[in-house]
């Protein structure tokens, strides 16, 4: 803290003109303070600016990195349960066009022939359905082939710990999907599971023991197979429940996109809060430091004047020795 003395007739200690250098220096220190602050817009340039500050605004800069790469997991999540479920949606209209060609091969009004040709037509589709299952891939791994499961981090606990939501869409994951555990939901038209004893094997398409997409296939003159009058009711009945079992699955995976799409819109939210957060922290009030700045200048100015002035108090003194 500057003290105003003023060192009477001594020439050697000119404490006048110390103070205004000293109030000089200051002034310059500050001034160069503010224009720093500004031109990087942060209050916090190094620790030493603000020991504690600077520890938290770091430590919630990390933060926010973690919830950034959560934020992108969470969108790839999101891609898997697109993409299953728009399949799903196109599985359950084939099934259903499927379904509507047996209900028509039901008629009595309809001979073998015109049977025939509706279980060929039924065929083309289950073929598309195939082609479905093939091409739904994500990250080189097929969806619904009964064998996809995968974790996503979606955030971090307070000691940084993973949050993981999971996507499983195996064969054997009955409980997630509301079906039988002894049930598959494997959609490949050749899907086969094992029984109870593991003595045989049966087709299970859509998780439905029995129901084998293929035999339409082998609908013939001699043969109606699956279309015959005998067969028929428990044909439609396989295929009502694949359709329902379809939906289950549907319903399953909308679910988990409900559930990213709420944390997405959380993590939105957080990363926002934390950039608020050391916004607060570390950045410069460019309003307060641009008034502190014209302060600091002027104290400049003042002090120049005022060493200008204290160098030039020696020189009376000399007036004595003329």
């Amino acid at each position: 803290m500057a003290t105003a003395i003023s060192g009477g007739s001594r020439i050697r200690t000119n404490t006048p003109a110390e103070n205004a250098y000293n109030a000089l220096k200051t002034s310059n220190d500050d001034i160069a303070l503010r224009q720093l602050r500004l031109s990087t817009g942060k209050r916090i340039n190094s620790a030493s600016d603000d020991v504690a500050g600077y520890i938290t605004s770091r430590a919630l800069q990390a933060r926010n990195t973690s919830l950034k790469s959560a934020l992108k997991s969470v969108g790839e999540a999101k891609n898997v349960t697109a993409i299953t479920q728009d399949s799903l949606d196109n599985i359950q209209g084939l099934l259903n066009d499927i379904k509507q060609l047996a209900s028509s091969a039901a008629s009595g009004a309809l001979g073998t022939d015109e049977k025939v040709a509706l279980a060929k037509g039924a065929f083309r589709l289950t073929e598309q359905i195939q082609t479905l299952v093939d091409s739904t891939v994500f990250g080189g791994r097929e969806l619904l082939s009964g064998s996809f499961s995968g974790d996503w981090n979606v955030g971090f606990t307070a000691n940084n710990e993973l949050i993981n939501i999971g996507v499983n869409l195996k064969a054997d994951n009955g409980q997630d999907f509301n079906i039988t555990t002894s049930a598959s939901v494997d959609f490949n038209l050749n899907a086969t599971s094992s029984s109870a004893a593991g003595a045989s094997k049966a087709q299970a398409f859509a998780a439905v023991q029995g129901l084998d997409l293929e035999d339409l296939n082998e609908v013939t003159d001699n043969n109606l197979g699956i279309f015959s009058e005998a067969n028929i009711a428990t044909t439609l009945q396989s295929l009502s429940t694949a359709i329902n079992n379809v939906n289950k699955v549907a319903s399953y995976v909308g679910g988990i996109d409900a559930r990213l799409t709420s944390q997405q819109n959380l993590l939105t939210s957080q990363i926002t809060n934390y950039n608020a957060a050391i916004s607060r922290i570390e950045d410069a009030d460019v309003a307060e430091e641009q008034l502190q700045l014209i302060k600091s200048q002027f104290l400049q100015q003042a002090s120049l004047v005022s060493l200008t002035q204290a160098n030039q108090n020696p020189q009376s003194f000399l007036q004595l020795f003329r």
